[in-house]
């Protein structure tokens, strides 16, 4: 009697719906969103519960904080409990934005206007800022290889998710919740890194152990993580590499701002690009996401949009029918050494 009613309470447990959440119809990892509808489409549907998404921040790291205010502030709508971490803005700072409309998975919010405060106030809230947790003569000292900035910081996750109920090892008879932590621009020299100025990949030890730390305590608990990354910063490859492999999902942003690409007439009607660096593997052995390629950013209506990265029109389907003709002639020249069969005035399918 005592098993069968240790099997009905955990399935009991197991049909709760978490709030803000989704089962991923590919390997049904649970998935919540990262605030970008068009992100949580690339990335496979959303972020996984359990996992790190890290993103390389632009070079005026603008876009990159703005990504990391969408995941808050969809915890926020979301009734998630929220962890910031920042040791150059004050979390509170980064809590700014605001929602305008609204969805079941994955809402918009309005860039240029900033969240009520009564709706700030509506969440559970823990704020790490590194001057205020850290004396400045130990946020570099080291501590097993980790400098004491780190220690801290992975201290004040572990004890939040252990007292608040987010350990996913012991059972939870109330009703479940997830934690949204949001590290900003970690690495930088504000937490005591100097990355930039080495090349041993030695000197990365203490980031890389880090994120080795944190993605074990991820994986155990109701929780997920976006980090921003100063990776312009990051010279040696081998250091960035390690980063990357410690990490579940990565992107990258390039702006246009500092790049010649924006005079370039192709990227007139976008912001910047983003890469896709990596993607999870999650109980499978290959990972099925839609197609990354050729991927740009803007802020289209006040709002952050992925879009594919398309042609101008006189370069695409909206070309003139003399192109076309003249399309239909080469077709034709080249008939012989293609093996094709393009007579007359007939067009090509592409």
């Amino acid at each position: 009697m005592a098993s069968c009613s240790g099997t009905s309470f955990q399935r009991k447990i197991r049909s709760q719906r978490v709030p803000g959440t989704r089962p991923s119809l590919r390997n049904g990892q649970l998935l919540l969103s990262t605030g970008v509808p068009s992100l949580d489409y690339i990335i496979g549907g959303g972020l996984a519960v359990g996992t790190l998404l890290l993103i390389e921040e632009d070079s005026y790291e603008s876009y990159s904080r703005m990504l990391l205010k969408y995941f808050l502030a969809e915890g926020i709508v979301s009734g998630h409990s929220l962890f910031i971490a920042s040791a150059k803005d004050h979390p509170e700072e980064i809590l700014q934005t605001a929602l305008t409309s609204s969805s079941r998975f994955g809402h918009y919010y309005n860039v240029s206007k900033t969240m009520s405060t009564e709706l700030q106030q509506s969440v559970k809230f823990h704020g790490f800022f590194l001057p205020d947790e850290v004396p400045l003569d130990l946020a570099v000292t080291d501590c097993g290889n980790m400098n004491f900035g780190y220690v801290k910081l992975l201290r004040s996750i572990q004890r939040v998710i252990r007292e608040e109920g987010f350990d996913g090892v012991c059972p939870q008879i109330k009703q479940r919740n997830i934690l949204r932590i949001g590290i900003h621009s970690l690495g930088s020299l504000l937490w005591g890194e100097d990355i930039d100025v080495h090349e041993n990949p030695k000197h990365a030890c203490g980031l890389t152990k880090f994120l080795y730390a944190l993605r074990g305590l991820l994986r155990t608990s109701l929780s997920a993580c976006v980090i921003t990354v100063p990776a312009y910063l990051i010279q040696n490859k081998a250091i960035m590499d390690r980063v990357v492999k410690l990490s579940d999902t990565v992107i990258g942003l390039e702006s246009f701002n500092v790049s010649e690409r924006e005079s370039n007439p192709l990227y007139k009607d976008y912001h910047g690009l983003l890469h896709v660096r990596q993607i999870p593997r999650l109980n499978s052995l290959i990972c099925e996401v839609p197609d990354t390629k050729d991927l740009a950013f803007k802020l289209k209506r006040k709002m952050f949009t992925i879009e594919r990265l398309h042609l101008p029109p006189d370069l695409s389907d909206t070309v003139s029918r003399s192109s076309k003709q003249n399309l239909a002639e080469s077709a034709k020249l080249l008939s012989t050494g293609c093996g094709g069969a393009a007579r007359g005035k007939e067009h090509l399918d592409f």
